[in-house]
């Protein structure tokens, strides 16, 4: 039997990987894309101009907070597999749009939900959860499938409506949906206005010549960061298994901010020397002492979530997952991709090019 998957927030960076994962694996997906002006296609772009287009892969206009045009869509496209990425998905900006990010993340997964069951068949349903539910608490890490939730935002109070009314559906109609809580996955396909990939233009923009420092909120925040490819797999392997469930993937480590920053400049042949602490914090080329990172109050949150690490010991044993790539090969890969689209360089290239200039 063809298996047809469908895909909401196909044009992010989650809902790219999965498509070409799919596509690979020989499934018809389906995407959801709101109507912009400007387009904003560019992570699935290469999927469009390909031969998969209109024969395996197709595109569908939609909003998640419409209802009807999520029952029409669920029952013309017939989906075996759905899964459900669409989000207001910045923790920062759900502050400035806390009741936009209530309908769009929340209430919008029960009208997803709601076309499913009445329209669905046996459809299998996959929901975007997040590591934003655990809220951080420190005494609380490395956190699991039975760690108790609080959020801290009004998006991880979105999200954690998203996951309960998933399971309430699992068990009050016996759907077969899945809650995926991912802890935070990057790529240098992630959106401009998260922190890593923030750090990794900064720096090709420094690089480049085009900004003079990279300014940051809290430097002490710790995360669990895995690369976004990786994960993709773990949402799929979910939606395979014999019984639903609801599966942590990370990477079993945390790292701060700062580490993060250190780790891309050192992509580059270039060591931080930090002096100050708190919003006074600054971060100083080593080798010349030219200012390279500040702290701007601007960008603490009403709210801060201090520690996220993730124990993802169940979908290791029970789906065999795994991730691939560490920490430093994923802060590689962004550097890397950033500064040849910025700078038209590599990082090696980059560290030849400065090796020559101290030589003369």
């Amino acid at each position: 039997m063809q298996k047809i998957a469908l895909i909401t927030g196909i044009t992010g960076q989650d809902g790219s990987y999965l498509a070409e994962f799919l596509l690979e694996k020989g499934y018809e997906v389906h995407g959801l894309i709101r109507r912009h002006s400007i387009t904003n296609t560019s992570r699935i772009d290469h999927i469009i101009q390909s031969d998969y287009y209109k024969i395996k892969f197709f595109l569908h206009f939609a909003d998640m907070t419409d209802s009807s045009n999520l029952m029409r869509l669920i029952a013309e496209i017939r989906p075996t597999e759905v899964y459900n990425l669409a989000a207001q998905s910045h923790v920062g900006i759900s502050f400035e749009v806390p009741e936009y990010t209530a309908e769009a993340t929340g209430v919008s997964t029960l009208k997803l939900l709601e076309a499913i069951r009445v329209n669905g068949g046996n459809c299998r349903y996959y929901q975007a959860s997040t590591s934003e539910l655990f809220g951080g608490i420190p005494e609380t890490a490395p956190q699991s499938e039975t760690t108790p939730f609080y959020p801290k935002s009004p998006y991880g109070a979105a999200k954690l409506y998203s996951y309960w009314i998933t399971v309430n559906y699992r068990e009050s109609y016996n759907m077969f949906t899945c809650n995926g809580i991912l802890f935070n996955h990057e790529s240098p396909r992630r959106g401009e206005n998260f922190v890593t990939r923030k750090i990794t233009l900064a720096i090709a923009n420094i690089i480049a010549g085009g900004q003079e420092k990279l300014s940051l909120g809290n430097m002490n925040a710790k995360r669990d960061w895995g690369f976004a490819g990786d994960y993709i797999e773990g949402m799929w392997l979910m939606l395979q298994q014999d019984k639903p469930g609801d599966y942590v993937l990370a990477t079993n480590e945390t790292h701060t901010v700062r580490e993060f920053v250190e780790a891309a400049f050192a992509e580059l042949g270039i060591q931080i020397r930090w002096e100050g602490t708190g919003v006074n914090e600054k971060g100083y080329d080593a080798e010349t002492g030219k200012l390279l990172v500040d702290v701007n109050p601007e960008f603490y949150r009403p709210a801060e979530v201090e520690f996220l690490w993730g124990n993802c010991q169940k979908a290791e044993k029970e789906l065999g997952w795994k991730r691939k790539v560490d920490f430093k090969g994923l802060v590689a890969m962004m550097m890397e991709a950033d500064l040849k689209e910025i700078a038209g360089m590599s990082c090696a290239e980059y560290q030849k090019k400065k090796q020559k200039k101290n030589e003369k």
